[in-house]
Protein backbone atom coordinates (compact mmCIF):
# COMPACT_ATOMS: atom_id res chain seq x y z
CA UNK A 1 0.00 0.00 0.00
CA UNK A 2 2.82 2.38 0.84
CA UNK A 3 4.51 1.78 -2.52
CA UNK A 4 1.21 2.26 -4.32
CA UNK A 5 0.67 5.57 -2.53
CA UNK A 6 4.17 6.70 -3.47
CA UNK A 7 3.62 5.78 -7.12
CA UNK A 8 0.26 7.56 -7.12
CA UNK A 9 1.79 10.77 -5.76
CA UNK A 10 4.57 10.55 -8.34
CA UNK A 11 2.05 10.06 -11.14
CA UNK A 12 -0.05 13.03 -10.01
CA UNK A 13 2.94 15.34 -9.50
CA UNK A 14 3.05 18.30 -11.92
CA UNK A 15 5.47 17.97 -14.82
CA UNK A 16 7.03 20.25 -17.42
CA UNK A 17 5.76 23.85 -17.48
CA UNK A 18 3.23 23.07 -14.74
CA UNK A 19 6.03 21.99 -12.40
CA UNK A 20 8.01 25.15 -13.21
CA UNK A 21 4.95 27.33 -12.57
CA UNK A 22 4.30 25.54 -9.29
CA UNK A 23 7.91 26.11 -8.18
CA UNK A 24 7.76 29.81 -9.09
CA UNK A 25 4.71 30.19 -6.86
CA UNK A 26 6.86 29.38 -3.86
CA UNK A 27 7.07 32.32 -1.43
CA UNK A 28 10.87 32.02 -1.43
CA UNK A 29 11.03 32.49 -5.19
CA UNK A 30 8.61 35.39 -4.99
CA UNK A 31 10.72 37.04 -2.28
CA UNK A 32 13.91 36.50 -4.31
CA UNK A 33 12.37 37.95 -7.46
CA UNK A 34 11.03 40.93 -5.50
CA UNK A 35 14.49 41.58 -4.01
CA UNK A 36 16.04 41.32 -7.47
CA UNK A 37 13.51 43.79 -8.89
CA UNK A 38 14.19 46.28 -6.09
CA UNK A 39 17.95 45.94 -6.61
CA UNK A 40 17.63 46.54 -10.35
CA UNK A 41 15.42 49.57 -9.73
CA UNK A 42 17.97 51.03 -7.29
CA UNK A 43 20.80 50.42 -9.73
CA UNK A 44 18.90 51.99 -12.62
CA UNK A 45 17.93 55.11 -10.70
CA UNK A 46 21.18 55.46 -8.74
CA UNK A 47 19.27 55.54 -5.45
CA UNK A 48 20.86 52.53 -3.72
CA UNK A 49 20.92 53.14 0.06
CA UNK A 50 24.39 53.54 1.53
CA UNK A 51 23.94 50.53 3.83
CA UNK A 52 23.34 48.23 0.85
CA UNK A 53 26.33 49.72 -0.98
CA UNK A 54 28.57 48.87 1.97
CA UNK A 55 26.99 45.41 2.24
CA UNK A 56 27.78 44.69 -1.41
CA UNK A 57 31.44 45.53 -0.76
CA UNK A 58 31.60 43.31 2.33
CA UNK A 59 29.59 40.41 0.89
CA UNK A 60 32.62 38.48 -0.52
CA UNK A 61 34.31 38.63 2.90
CA UNK A 62 31.11 37.42 4.57
CA UNK A 63 30.89 34.50 2.16
CA UNK A 64 34.52 33.58 2.86
CA UNK A 65 33.73 33.68 6.56
CA UNK A 66 30.71 31.45 6.05
CA UNK A 67 32.95 28.96 4.26
CA UNK A 68 35.08 28.79 7.42
CA UNK A 69 31.96 27.93 9.43
CA UNK A 70 31.03 25.23 6.92
CA UNK A 71 34.52 23.71 7.05
CA UNK A 72 34.40 23.62 10.85
CA UNK A 73 30.95 22.00 10.85
CA UNK A 74 31.94 19.35 8.29
CA UNK A 75 35.11 18.40 10.18
CA UNK A 76 33.35 18.39 13.56
CA UNK A 77 30.49 16.22 12.33
CA UNK A 78 32.83 13.84 10.50
CA UNK A 79 35.01 13.37 13.59
CA UNK A 80 32.00 13.21 15.93
CA UNK A 81 30.26 10.66 13.72
CA UNK A 82 33.28 8.36 13.63
CA UNK A 83 33.66 8.50 17.41
CA UNK A 84 29.92 8.33 18.01
CA UNK A 85 29.49 5.12 16.02
CA UNK A 86 32.12 3.44 18.17
CA UNK A 87 30.55 4.71 21.38
CA UNK A 88 27.08 3.70 20.21
CA UNK A 89 28.27 0.18 19.49
CA UNK A 90 30.04 -0.06 22.86
CA UNK A 91 26.90 1.17 24.65
CA UNK A 92 25.29 -2.11 23.57
CA UNK A 93 28.19 -4.18 24.87
CA UNK A 94 27.32 -7.25 26.97
CA UNK A 95 29.83 -5.99 29.57
CA UNK A 96 27.94 -3.93 32.13
CA UNK A 97 30.90 -1.70 33.07
CA UNK A 98 31.46 -0.72 29.42
CA UNK A 99 27.78 0.16 29.00
CA UNK A 100 27.85 2.35 32.12
CA UNK A 101 30.96 4.23 30.98
CA UNK A 102 29.53 4.85 27.53
CA UNK A 103 26.20 6.01 28.94
CA UNK A 104 28.00 8.45 31.24
CA UNK A 105 29.94 9.83 28.27
CA UNK A 106 26.74 10.27 26.25
CA UNK A 107 24.82 11.93 29.06
CA UNK A 108 27.70 14.24 29.93
CA UNK A 109 28.30 15.65 26.46
CA UNK A 110 24.68 15.62 25.29
CA UNK A 111 23.68 17.85 28.18
CA UNK A 112 26.71 20.17 28.28
CA UNK A 113 26.35 23.70 26.81
CA UNK A 114 28.20 23.91 23.50
CA UNK A 115 29.77 27.25 24.40
CA UNK A 116 31.23 25.71 27.57
CA UNK A 117 32.66 22.82 25.54
CA UNK A 118 34.24 25.25 23.08
CA UNK A 119 35.87 27.21 25.90
CA UNK A 120 36.91 23.91 27.50
CA UNK A 121 38.72 22.64 24.41
CA UNK A 122 40.18 26.09 23.74
CA UNK A 123 41.94 26.31 27.09
CA UNK A 124 42.54 22.65 27.95
CA UNK A 125 44.63 22.07 24.82
CA UNK A 126 47.95 23.89 24.36
CA UNK A 127 48.42 26.65 21.81
CA UNK A 128 51.32 24.73 20.30
CA UNK A 129 52.58 21.16 20.42
CA UNK A 130 56.27 20.32 20.88
CA UNK A 131 57.48 17.06 19.34
CA UNK A 132 61.20 16.47 19.85
CA UNK A 133 62.76 19.64 18.38
CA UNK A 134 59.76 20.64 16.24
CA UNK A 135 56.97 22.94 17.33
CA UNK A 136 53.55 22.75 15.69
CA UNK A 137 50.80 25.33 16.23
CA UNK A 138 47.44 24.21 17.60
CA UNK A 139 45.09 26.74 15.96
CA UNK A 140 41.87 27.88 17.55
CA UNK A 141 39.70 26.53 14.75
CA UNK A 142 40.96 23.01 15.45
CA UNK A 143 39.99 23.42 19.11
CA UNK A 144 36.51 24.55 18.01
CA UNK A 145 36.25 21.43 15.83
CA UNK A 146 37.08 19.30 18.85
CA UNK A 147 34.63 21.22 21.04
CA UNK A 148 31.80 20.64 18.56
CA UNK A 149 32.83 17.04 17.93
CA UNK A 150 32.17 16.14 21.58
CA UNK A 151 28.39 16.78 21.57
CA UNK A 152 28.21 15.44 18.02
CA UNK A 153 29.72 12.11 19.08
CA UNK A 154 27.34 11.83 22.03
CA UNK A 155 24.29 12.53 19.88
CA UNK A 156 25.43 10.21 17.09
CA UNK A 157 26.00 7.45 19.65
CA UNK A 158 22.44 7.86 20.89
CA UNK A 159 21.06 7.95 17.34
CA UNK A 160 23.01 4.82 16.46
CA UNK A 161 21.93 2.98 19.60
CA UNK A 162 18.29 3.87 19.00
CA UNK A 163 18.49 2.77 15.34
CA UNK A 164 19.91 -0.62 16.30
CA UNK A 165 17.31 -1.18 19.00
CA UNK A 166 14.54 -0.27 16.56
CA UNK A 167 15.36 -3.30 14.40
CA UNK A 168 12.84 -6.05 15.25
CA UNK A 169 14.37 -8.95 17.14
CA UNK A 170 12.69 -11.31 14.68
CA UNK A 171 15.19 -10.26 12.04
CA UNK A 172 18.09 -11.26 14.29
CA UNK A 173 16.43 -14.59 15.00
CA UNK A 174 15.68 -15.23 11.33
CA UNK A 175 19.27 -14.48 10.33
CA UNK A 176 20.61 -16.71 13.12
CA UNK A 177 18.39 -19.54 11.90
CA UNK A 178 20.11 -19.19 8.52
CA UNK A 179 23.50 -19.77 10.24
CA UNK A 180 24.64 -16.16 9.96
CA UNK A 181 27.25 -15.08 12.49
CA UNK A 182 26.63 -12.05 14.69
CA UNK A 183 29.05 -9.90 12.69
CA UNK A 184 27.41 -10.94 9.42
CA UNK A 185 23.95 -10.15 10.78
CA UNK A 186 25.08 -6.74 11.88
CA UNK A 187 26.89 -5.96 8.61
CA UNK A 188 24.37 -7.32 6.10
CA UNK A 189 21.01 -7.09 7.86
CA UNK A 190 21.07 -4.51 10.63
CA UNK A 191 23.53 -1.84 9.46
CA UNK A 192 21.83 -1.05 6.09
CA UNK A 193 18.55 -0.44 7.91
CA UNK A 194 20.30 1.62 10.58
CA UNK A 195 21.83 3.93 7.99
CA UNK A 196 18.42 4.65 6.51
CA UNK A 197 16.91 5.34 9.93
CA UNK A 198 19.86 7.40 11.16
CA UNK A 199 20.12 9.72 8.17
CA UNK A 200 17.26 12.18 8.98
CA UNK A 201 18.28 12.82 12.62
CA UNK A 202 21.93 12.92 11.58
CA UNK A 203 21.14 15.64 9.02
CA UNK A 204 19.24 17.60 11.67
CA UNK A 205 22.27 17.28 13.94
CA UNK A 206 24.56 18.58 11.19
CA UNK A 207 22.34 21.65 10.69
CA UNK A 208 22.38 22.27 14.45
CA UNK A 209 26.17 22.00 14.63
CA UNK A 210 26.51 24.33 11.64
CA UNK A 211 24.50 26.99 13.45
CA UNK A 212 26.59 26.43 16.58
CA UNK A 213 29.76 27.32 14.65
CA UNK A 214 28.70 30.95 15.06
CA UNK A 215 30.18 30.66 18.58
CA UNK A 216 33.67 30.17 17.10
CA UNK A 217 34.24 33.91 16.88
CA UNK A 218 34.21 34.11 20.69
CA UNK A 219 37.53 32.24 20.85
CA UNK A 220 39.29 34.14 18.08
CA UNK A 221 38.29 32.23 14.93
CA UNK A 222 37.88 34.54 11.93
CA UNK A 223 34.50 33.23 10.77
CA UNK A 224 31.43 34.93 9.32
CA UNK A 225 30.35 36.39 12.67
CA UNK A 226 33.80 37.85 13.29
CA UNK A 227 33.76 39.28 9.76
CA UNK A 228 30.38 40.87 10.42
CA UNK A 229 31.69 42.44 13.63
CA UNK A 230 34.71 43.87 11.79
CA UNK A 231 32.46 45.20 9.02
CA UNK A 232 30.09 46.78 11.53
CA UNK A 233 32.94 48.49 13.41
CA UNK A 234 34.58 49.64 10.18
CA UNK A 235 31.49 51.17 8.56
CA UNK A 236 30.10 52.45 11.89
CA UNK A 237 26.53 52.94 10.70
CA UNK A 238 23.51 51.72 12.65
CA UNK A 239 21.54 50.85 9.52
CA UNK A 240 24.49 48.85 8.16
CA UNK A 241 24.94 47.00 11.46
CA UNK A 242 21.29 45.94 11.37
CA UNK A 243 21.59 44.95 7.72
CA UNK A 244 24.80 42.95 8.10
CA UNK A 245 23.45 40.86 10.97
CA UNK A 246 20.21 40.31 9.08
CA UNK A 247 22.40 39.10 6.22
CA UNK A 248 24.01 36.62 8.62
CA UNK A 249 20.56 35.23 9.39
CA UNK A 250 19.86 34.87 5.67
CA UNK A 251 23.19 33.16 4.99
CA UNK A 252 22.71 30.56 7.71
CA UNK A 253 19.09 30.10 6.65
CA UNK A 254 20.05 29.65 3.00
CA UNK A 255 22.52 26.93 3.99
CA UNK A 256 20.47 25.09 6.62
CA UNK A 257 16.96 25.34 5.15
CA UNK A 258 17.65 22.97 2.21
CA UNK A 259 19.05 20.48 4.73
CA UNK A 260 15.81 20.69 6.71
CA UNK A 261 13.74 20.18 3.56
CA UNK A 262 15.85 17.17 2.54
CA UNK A 263 15.43 15.75 6.04
CA UNK A 264 11.65 16.06 5.84
CA UNK A 265 11.68 14.36 2.43
CA UNK A 266 13.72 11.46 3.80
CA UNK A 267 11.37 11.12 6.77
CA UNK A 268 8.34 10.99 4.49
CA UNK A 269 10.08 8.43 2.29
CA UNK A 270 10.86 6.32 5.35
CA UNK A 271 7.23 6.53 6.54
CA UNK A 272 5.90 5.25 3.21
CA UNK A 273 8.11 2.15 3.28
Amino acid sequence: MANEATLLRAANAPRGPAALLSALRSPWWIAALAALAVGLAWNATGSTPAAFTHLWRWLPALLRGLWVNIEISVLAVALGTAVGLVIGALSLSPVHAVRVIMRCYVQMFRNAPILVLIYFTTYVFPFEVNIVQWTFPFPDWVKVVLGLALPTSANVAEIFRGAIQSIPSAQWEAAQSLAFKRGQIFRWVVLPQCVRRMLPPWMNLYASITMSTSLASLVGVHDVVDTAQIASNTVARTDFTILVYFTLLLLFFAYCYPIARATRALERQHETR
